[in-house]
């Protein structure tokens, strides 16, 4: 490593070499053990999670809506993220270099980019179709599955072009940090390499955070009038369902910059300040913590949404449990039902009574 590069990776050169991709211990060997122990517990958490949202989703057709095929999607990349990313890297980190060759390497950076582009970029579809559905009603706009899954594939697409095209030389994936994991070759030098990175985070990062924040803030401004004009009129807002969606869908945005913005941030400022040194852990850290995302958003959604939760505690008591309504409800149809009988009793006895009068 040259005195003008800093420990963020290792020197960039077009294809990796193998002496690139197992590249020496620049870091304690206990603090490999630690970030490998930990990134093992994120990884169970994250498979665990994600694994049973997809399996809800899929076990029960009424949730299938065409905004919950939207969160179907954000669990798969984030599955994803969590087997081509945190699995990976525990492994990397318990050897203590990435020892699985310069073609691994690439693979795992085009991954975690890829499944990382789509999960940002189907929250940005989640915003934009909440925003229609609340803030256009006047437009008689209903989200339909074919809409649904028309955006969710242009999404893939999109984010499959930008992931695809340092494959084929328009910037590089290549070891970062500590060298236990791999990415976009931020340090690269190149013409080429820079107007990738400047248009990556023109239209991968900010555009989609910028459509994130104006069509939450339009959402949350037309829900706020709206329960002004019902309280003005002497009725009571009822508008729970959306205040729960918006909530689920903010609190899954937040965490997702939570974790990635450290990243990002870091990342442009190796781009635009070469020559600052970055010690080896304050270049890893953002990193690892980036690929803790997958672990909150099947968290949030249990939290937020009823029917969700329900039908996910009865996965997870393989049946046994039984919603909180369920029992007055089965109570209720009872009673019905035994109303039914006894009116259609007496509706029979009239009719006997009108042939054959006492």
């Amino acid at each position: 490593m040259d005195s003008n590069s800093t420990p963020w990776s290792a020197d960039w050169g077009p294809p990796l070499t193998e002496a690139a991709a197992v590249a020496p211990t620049i870091f304690p060997r206990v603090g490999y053990s630690i970030i490998s122990f930990l990134m093992f517990i994120n990884t169970v958490l994250s498979v665990f999670n994600n694994c049973l949202a997809i399996t809800v989703l899929v076990k029960n057709p009424s949730l299938l809506r065409p905004m919950n095929v939207i969160i179907l999607s954000l669990a798969v990349s984030d599955l994803m993220i969590a087997l081509c990313g945190s699995l990976i890297v525990t492994i990397t980190n318990y050897q203590g270099s990435f020892f699985l060759g310069d073609t691994f390497c690439v693979f795992q950076g085009f991954a975690v980019n890829y499944f990382g582009l789509v999960s940002l970029c189907t929250l940005t579809l989640l915003a934009y179709e909440r925003y229609n559905v609340v803030c256009k009603p006047q437009a008689g706009f209903k989200l339909s599955m074919r809409r649904s899954l028309a955006g969710l594939l242009f999404v893939w697409v999109f984010c499959l072009f930008w992931a695809v095209a340092p494959l084929f030389g328009w910037s590089s994936y290549g070891p970062e940090g500590i060298q236990t994991s791999c990415s976009l070759g931020w340090e690269e030098r190149s013409w080429s390499n820079y107007s990738y990175l400047i248009l990556y985070t023109l239209l991968c990062f900010i555009f989609p955070v910028s459509v994130i924040i104006y069509c939450y803030s339009k959402i949350l401004n037309s829900m706020n009038k709206l329960n002004r004009s019902v309280e003005l009129q002497g009725g009571r807002p009822s508008l729970q369902e959306n205040e729960h969606a918006i909530r689920m869908a903010l609190a899954m945005i937040a965490a997702f910059f939570v974790c990635w913005l450290p990243y990002t941030a870091l990342s442009v400022v190796v781009v635009v300040s070469p020559e600052l040194y970055i010690p080896p852990l304050l270049a890893t850290m953002p990193m690892y913590f980036a690929k803790t995302s997958p672990v909150y958003n099947p968290i949030i959604y249990f939290l937020t949404n009823k029917q969700f939760r329900d039908a996910t505690l009865e996965v997870l008591s393989c049946g046994r449990y039984i919603p909180r309504g369920a029992t007055s409800v089965s109570m209720n149809m009872h009673t019905l039902n035994r109303r039914s009988r006894l009116t259609n009793s007496n509706r029979g006895v009239t009719m006997h009574s009108k042939v054959l009068p006492l």
